[in-house]
């Protein structure tokens, strides 16, 4: 049976992620996820992939860890994740223990998506050439799962060079299970290579459905397919991703106030109870 989570974009002045966590529970869905900007540049060339102007809410966005905690403090069944962090552009030892400290807090209930990022003028702020930023994303996951398993880990590579060190605490989770977004034919190998579940942004029409399952099936056979920030409103689309079979799709939920979230949210779980 198909899942259904929610992706907000949660800031200062929208609904705070204990109380959303915490309707979502009640309302019987299965994941949240949130996302991970670290900043916006003043200046910026880069368009947004949505079309239109970078909405108000990525400029105010809460840290996804500290979200993530605020939610699993609160719940007890809710699968937490980001949507998506974004590994290169961190320091791989500070990452390894956010998931792992998050994921013990939860009692194992986290998901860690991860993308490559689309916003050059951030990628340069952190000082990542966006022409090597794949090639970090893979050295990166191959890092963290050293750190997450070994009692001594190291690992040597082009970009993530260390070793041998002690980083605890190790996850609660046998393995993290890692869902690689993106929506490119490297996006489907890294899902295939290095992680669990293939997470592309949510198809626009019942065609591109069948292209997602179809790009699956050539790159990577049998690997879930996470469709995330689906638009609820968007009734074929979601018929066809449960009539093929997606693992979960994951509703957008607009950032608004606790108020007017909750009414929102209301509706999106009529969407989810329809198809349950």
């Amino acid at each position: 049976m198909t899942k259904f989570g929610v992706a907000s974009i949660l800031t200062d002045e929208s609904i705070g992620p204990a109380a959303l966590a915490t309707a979502l529970e009640d309302r019987s869905f299965d994941a949240l996820f949130v996302g991970d900007h670290s900043h916006v540049p003043v200046k910026r060339e880069t368009p947004f992939p949505f079309g239109g102007d970078l909405p108000r809410e990525y400029h105010r966005e809460l840290d996804a860890f500290g979200a993530l905690c605020a939610a699993a403090m609160v719940t007890s069944t809710l699968t937490l994740g980001t949507g998506v962090a974004l590994p290169a552009q961190r320091d791989v030892f500070y990452t390894a223990k956010q998931v792992a400290t998050l994921d013990r807090l939860c009692g194992g209930r986290f998901v860690f998506g991860v993308g490559v990022g689309w916003l050059m003028e951030v990628l340069r702020d952190h000082g990542v050439d966006a022409a090597t930023r794949g090639a970090r994303l893979d050295e990166h996951l191959r890092a963290l799962e050293a750190l997450w398993t070994r009692d001594v880990a190291e690992f040597h590579g082009e970009f993530v060079d260390f070793g041998p060190v002690y980083a605890w605490p190790k996850p609660q989770q046998a393995r993290v299970p890692i869902h690689v977004g993106g929506e490119s034919v490297a996006a489907v190998k890294r899902a295939a290579a290095l992680g669990d579940v293939w997470m592309p942004n949510a198809a626009w029409s019942v065609s591109d459905v069948h292209a997602q399952f179809e790009l699956r099936d050539r790159h990577a056979p049998g690997i879930p397919i996470t469709a995330f920030a689906a638009m609820a409103d968007n009734r074929p689309v979601l018929d066809e991703y449960v009539r093929l079979g997606a693992d979960q799709v994951v509703l957008y939920l607009p950032t608004l106030p606790e108020a007017e979230a909750l009414a929102a949210l209301d509706e999106l779980a009529e969407v989810a109870r329809q198809y349950r």
